[in-house]
């Protein structure tokens, strides 16, 4: 059974960091595409950043690039994203995602979702 935990959500200031972590089991972790996405009240869930830690493959979307970086840690096989200069407009739940796939993609076409955790940027 595919489990993915997120967490490190929380309330930050505008300019603040915050980092994420997801805890994967039950798939091959290095070669799966492990994913980040968020969902603001009212807005579709987006793609953000994209992981295929075997190929060091990473994606990011136009929103988060330069801000965000998503990196794993495989023998611990747990996804991070480490979110810098955040603005009021990252806030959203923020959700892992896993697929047997070895590459990245931003798409919602994912076949594993963890839970998602919650961030608030306060302005």
């Amino acid at each position: 059974e595919v489990q993915l935990q997120a967490s490190g959500g929380g309330l930050v200031q505008a300019g603040g960091s915050l980092r994420l972590s997801c805890a994967v089991s039950g798939l091959t972790f290095g070669n799966s595409a492990i994913a980040w996405f968020r969902q603001a009240p009212g807005k579709e869930r987006e793609g953000i950043a994209c992981i295929v830690s075997d190929n060091d493959d990473t994606v990011y979307s136009d929103s988060v690039k330069g801000r965000f970086t998503i990196a794993s840690d495989n023998p611990k096989n747990t996804v991070y994203l480490q979110m810098n200069s955040l603005k009021p407009e990252d806030t959203a739940v923020y959700y892992c995602a896993a697929a047997d796939v070895n590459y990245s993609r931003l798409t919602r076409d994912y076949g594993y979702w963890g839970q998602g955790t919650l961030v608030t940027v306060s302005s």
